[in-house]
Formats: C-alpha cells, sequence, structure tokens
C-alpha cells in the first residue's frame, strides 16, 4: 500500500520562519513598495496558497502591512531609505530602463502557481517545480512535478489535462457569500494519520451571523474521491480561481 502524504499540522502563532524571512528580504530589497496595500495583499495571498500553511489560520494583508512596518523600523538602512523615498520620489524616466515596473515585482513574489493530483493519495499539492515532460502515444501530455516540501523520491509524473491546474486560493472571511451549493471547492480533509486536501461539492449551506473570529458559517460538503459527506467552516475551504 503506497504511502500517504501527511501534512503535518502545528500549533500556529504568527508567521512562520519561512514567511518572516521573506517579507525582510522583500523589505530589504523593494523598501517603501512592499508597504503599499496592494503588495501586502499580494503577499498574503502568496503566504495563504502555500503548503506551509495548510491547516493554519489565513494570513491577513493588514498583518503582513503591520509586520513590515514594524520591521522597518528595525533596520537602519531600510527606515532611512523609505523616509528618502517619501520625501522625494524619482520619475520613471529617472529610474532608467534597468527599474523593474511595479507590476512585475509584485507577480514575482508568487512562486507557487499550480497544484497537481497525486496518483498516490488522489490529493492535490502545490507544485513546487515542472522538471520534463512527455508525449504518450495517446497524445496526451505527462510533466514531471516536484510537490513542494518533498524530496526527489515523491516527484510524480502526471496527466496535464487532468492532473494540473492553476492553484486554488484560500476564502477570506467576507467572501462566504459568493459560495452557494453546487460550487467545486478544494477541501483540507483533517483525519487522525493525514490532512490533506482534495476536491469537493457545497451540498448545503446554513448561514450564520459573523463574529470577531469572522466566518461562522457552516458547510456541508462532499468528497469526489469517496462520496464521504462532511460538515467545515470556511477555514478549511479554497475556491477555485475565476478568471
Amino acid at each position: 500500500m503506497e504511502r500517504l502524504r501527511p501534512r503535518h499540522r502545528e500549533v500556529h502563532i504568527g508567521f512562520t520562519k519561512a514567511e518572516t524571512q521573506k517579507m525582510e528580504r522583500l523589505l530589504r530589497e523593494l523598501g517603501e513598495q512592499v508597504l503599499e496595500r496592494q503588495f501586502c495583499q499580494n503577499i498574503a495571498k502568496c503566504f495563504n496558497r502555500s503548503a506551509g500553511r495548510a491547516g493554519k489560520p489565513i494570513v491577513k494583508w493588514t498583518e503582513v502591512q503591520s509586520w513590515l512596518q514594524n520591521r522597518a523600523q528595525e533596520l537602519p538602512n531600510v527606515s532611512k531609505n523609505i523616509s528618502e523615498q517619501q520625501g522625494i520620489r524619482p520619475s520613471n524616466k529617472a529610474l532608467g530602463s534597468s527599474e523593474i515596473p511595479k507590476e512585475e515585482k509584485t507577480g514575482n513574489i508568487s512562486e507557487l502557481e499550480f497544484e497537481a493530483r497525486s496518483s498516490k493519495d488522489g490529493a492535490w499539492y502545490d507544485v513546487e517545480s515542472f522538471l520534463a515532460h512527455r508525449s504518450l502515444s495517446s497524445g496526451e501530455t505527462e510533466v514531471r512535478v516536484r510537490f513542494v516540501g518533498f524530496g526527489a523520491e515523491e516527484d510524480e509524473w502526471v496527466n496535464v489535462k487532468r492532473a494540473v491546474r492553476e492553484r486554488s486560493v484560500p476564502l477570506e472571511h467576507s467572501e462566504c457569500q459568493n459560495l452557494k451549493v453546487g460550487d467545486l471547492v478544494l477541501c483540507f480533509q483533517e483525519r487522525r494519520d493525514q490532512a490533506i486536501y482534495y476536491d469537493a461539492h457545497i451540498i448545503e449551506i446554513q448561514r450564520k451571523m459573523h463574529d470577531i473570529r469572522g466566518c461562522r458559517c457552516l458547510f456541508s460538503i462532499r468528497y469526489n474521491h469517496d462520496n464521504i459527506e462532511e460538515r467545515v467552516r470556511l477555514r478549511r475551504l479554497c475556491r477555485r480561481p475565476t478568471h
């Protein structure tokens, strides 16, 4: 029997070490720009989509901004640069052609864009990289993927059409109203020996008043792979991207 891929759960206190290292690096490299709302929102989305945050509370962009602001004050060079930039903002012409436009920098902070379904347990995992591709006699294409958080021994060949897709997005508390019965979601399934993501469909929604903790609605879902039904809260659901 193939070994299931466990996702170990840890008590979440603030940001993970990897997240703080990434924010500090961005702060040192980009300075003032990382304090802007849109940039903080993109960083939060990047963290929420990563495998390292599976089962942990969703990161809010305001928490990212607050951490960056506090850290900026602790880094003399960064604090000085931010003060100077706030006083005099150079024009695009003065920056020269070597300056990277804001939209390109923002897009580059997310290194994870896809998820793939493992043939070992049928669950979806974030893709760290695509290693190779091959064409089958049927005309279909497979790619060899490396999953985030796993070594080369766990690499797999997966069907591009059926087992690779754009990464699912964790839901904000305010987005619960957008969910409806019949929607396809990615649900975090918690069991004694494993905690992984599976596709599921919403079969019932109990709308409840939100409180200081956020959304308190209850969602009844049915997993696609085994038809088991479960009642979950919003924090365990991810939505499929829409374009």
